[in-house]
């Protein structure tokens, strides 16, 4: 053992950096804790699951998400700081985003003081500034939701991986013309949407606190003064050109960071000796592996029934109402055929797609073991070869011939769909849902399958795949506009958030305060 450690590479300086992050002892937290009913938590679990189903999310934006909501209700029905926090807090345990017990009192005014900084300075901005209000209080929901996620789950291990990949691959991408601030936004944006799972929300909230720093009472004026440049600049970065590029060279490269921090959380107290002895190292990297190709199958199968939900209960009756009532006053009746159809085909879709994915293999975690040692023991790690993305494309009219074969591929997957669809005897409003459907489906077959691929290292393409992807995008690209405007302008959303959780949320709160009156009582006959 001591000849192994003898001989063992020395663990770069940065590395060395992350491992001490990793080993800091945290201290428990020994206050008061806050407890709900378990009656009251069992119901609103359920019906945030419903709810959740309702819109198509990452697993790790969820709980920001149920906070905005939280947030928007209670604002928007006339509370502020003080009149919210205390509810936001139990509402979150009540539907077991939180474990029971894990959240102190105290971080009931600490909630206050973070709703009521950035209430403070959505009013001095608009003072200051000419900002649509509405694109405001849009900005100000994404900060304090963003701000409150990490107040009450905070997670410093992941922070601090995070980090290093932003250090080890800032350097590998080469941004020609432009200035290195622009490069560093552009990776840290990669970084957080690859590997920290980050949406729209969090990067304007990192982008805002990566700019301004710290947030204060004593700062709140300098930054209304200067919020106007901050918001134009976040614009400029989150719309760069180049941004896809980038980001799909980070995310190519993520699963050897999410694998090493499996393996420096499980082994926390002996990390030194595990890098410190080769075999050790190779064993925990392969099993990690393997545990993380294990969960990708299961994890496939929620994204599945959470897409089929989230279809038929946010564009089902939609779809329904314009369908049937085309065919109501064209032909006096519904159609039953093609409603079947068209609803089948998401679910079966979905199940062809899980058919299709494939476990990553044991040269898959070679790889991923290769690139943990570069990290580990390199001094100026490199995980291939970099990325350069020019300002100006060199090429012009290689390009224009491109644009037209990207035109003449979308004139060729949708014309195939409607020359089927009317050979099947489908009417104008039943290939308009069906084309609506499938596009929809395709993209989030697509995001699955991205999900699916999530721990693969290293570029896999097929023979076909050039053909399948020339067919299969534009459909897909559609599918990601309908998905993304279409969510936008979900009245049923609205109405379930307003209508329907409101008078909820009252009664959750209620019983839970009449169960805790009662417990008090039976504790007075102690």
């Amino acid at each position: 053992m001591d000849e192994q450690s003898s001989t063992a590479p020395k663990v770069s300086s940065l590395a060395q950096l992350v491992i001490d992050s990793f080993e800091e002892r945290h201290l428990p937290n020994h206050e008061k804790k806050i407890n709900v009913n378990p009656i009251v938590s069992k119901f609103a679990s359920w019906y945030e699951k419903v709810r959740n189903a309702m819109e198509y999310r990452e697993d790790e934006v969820i709980l920001r998400a149920a906070i905005e909501r939280v947030l928007r209700r209670r604002l928007l029905l006339g509370g502020n700081a003080k009149t919210t926090a205390e509810p936001l807090v139990r509402e979150l345990l009540w539907a077991r985003y939180m474990p029971e017990g894990s959240l102190p009192e105290s971080i009931i005014p600490q909630v206050e003081e973070v709703i009521d900084f950035y209430l403070q300075l959505r009013f001095k901005v608009l003072e200051k500034h000419r900002i649509p209000e509405g694109t405001l209080n849009e900005w100000i929901y994404h900060f304090i939701s963003s701000a409150v996620e990490h107040m009450i789950n905070p997670n410093h291990e992941k922070e601090t991986m995070s980090n290093f990949m932003f250090q080890v691959l800032r350097d590998d991408i080469i941004l020609q013309e432009e200035p290195e601030q622009t490069r560093s936004v552009q990776v840290y944006i990669a970084v957080r949407k690859a590997f920290d799972r980050d949406d729209l929300a969090f990067l304007r909230y990192h982008l805002f606190l990566q700019y301004f720093g710290k947030v204060t009472d004593e700062s709140i004026e300098h930054v209304a003064a200067e919020f106007l440049s901050c918001f134009r600049e976040i614009q400029k970065q989150l719309t760069y050109p180049g941004k896809e590029k980038i980001y799909s060279y980070v995310r190519k490269r993520a699963a050897v960071f999410i694998v090493l921090e499996d393996i420096l959380r499980v082994h926390k107290g002996s990390i030194a000796q595990l890098v410190s002895n080769p075999d050790l190292l190779e064993k925990a990297v392969i099993d990690t592996c393997d545990l993380r190709y294990k969960g990708i199958s299961s994890k496939v199968k929620r994204a599945i029934v959470r897409s089929v939900a989230f279809i038929l209960l946010t564009k089902v009756i939609f779809a329904f109402m314009i369908e049937g009532t085309y065919e109501r006053l064209v032909y006096g009746q519904i159609l039953w055929t093609s409603i079947i159809v068209n609803t089948s085909i998401p679910p079966l879709l979905m199940i062809i797609v899980s058919l299709f994915i494939r476990t990553p293999k044991i040269d898959n975690s070679k790889r991923i073991l290769s690139y943990i040692l570069t990290l580990l023991y390199e001094e100026k790690p490199r995980l291939g070869s970099a990325l350069t993305i020019r300002k100006k494309p060199e090429k012009k009219a290689i390009h224009d011939v491109f644009n037209i074969l990207w035109f003449f591929a979308f004139i060729l997957s949708f014309g195939s769909i409607v020359i089927v669809l009317t050979s099947l005897r489908f009417n104008i409003a039943s290939q308009g849902v069906f084309i609506f459907f499938l596009a929809i489906v395709s993209f989030l077959s697509y995001r699955i399958s991205l999900m699916a691929n999530t721990f693969s290292v290293g570029e896999r393409q097929g023979l076909i795949t050039p053909l399948v992807d020339f067919l299969f995008m534009p459909v897909v690209r559609v599918g990601r506009r309908l998905t993304l405007e279409i969510s936008k302008f979900n009245f049923l959303i609205f109405f379930v958030d307003f209508i329907i959780e409101t008078p909820f949320k009252v009664v959750f709160g209620f019983l839970d305060q009449w169960f805790h009156f009662l417990h008090n009582k039976r504790e007075e006959l102690d």
